[in-house]
């Protein structure tokens, strides 16, 4: 006959505890999906707004190797016309995030406003007045990563 030690039995308190600890650990997860989809949004946003006529090649496929369906095909339809008139300017942009916050999330999209303060010259204007610009991005998990699905401008 064996006798059951403290050790051995489970209090209501122990069972109590082990659900707290998952619930933090979903509370974990959520929070680390709005702050991926809030960073892929941040870093959509500063691909977007920083490119160098000098690499404007590679700048337009770090757009696009962050993005994912319409906003991709849209993108790669025009990317070719955008590098050449990029590099016919020689114009460099350098955006800087200014604020930014997730308006609504689901489990595998997000939508997030990003204001970003956009320095630009050229070989007619080398120092133009910074801009600011508010882009309304749309980010969706597509596999293990999250990507760019849509941008629109915000007035």
């Amino acid at each position: 006959m064996s006798v059951a030690t403290d050790s051995d039995v489970r209090s209501d308190d122990d069972a109590v505890d082990e659900v707290d600890e998952v619930d933090e650990v979903d509370e974990v997860d959520e929070v680390d999906d709005e702050g991926q989809f809030l960073q892929v949004a941040r870093q959509g946003a500063l691909n977007l707004t920083t490119i160098d006529w000098q690499h404007a090649d590679a700048d337009v496929r770090r757009i696009l190797d962050g993005a994912t369906g319409e906003f991709y095909d849209d993108f790669a339809k025009r990317s070719r016309p955008f590098i050449d008139v990029v590099k016919q300017a020689k114009a460099t942009t350098v955006g800087t995030i200014t604020e930014a916050g997730l308006e609504s999330e689901t489990a595998d999209t997000a939508q997030a406003l990003v204001a970003v303060s956009v320095q630009t010259s050229n070989a007619a204007e080398t120092n133009q007045e910074p801009r600011a610009w508010r882009m309304r991005i749309y980010v969706q998990r597509v596999g293990d990563q999250v990507k760019v699905s849509n941008v629109g401008f915000v007035p």
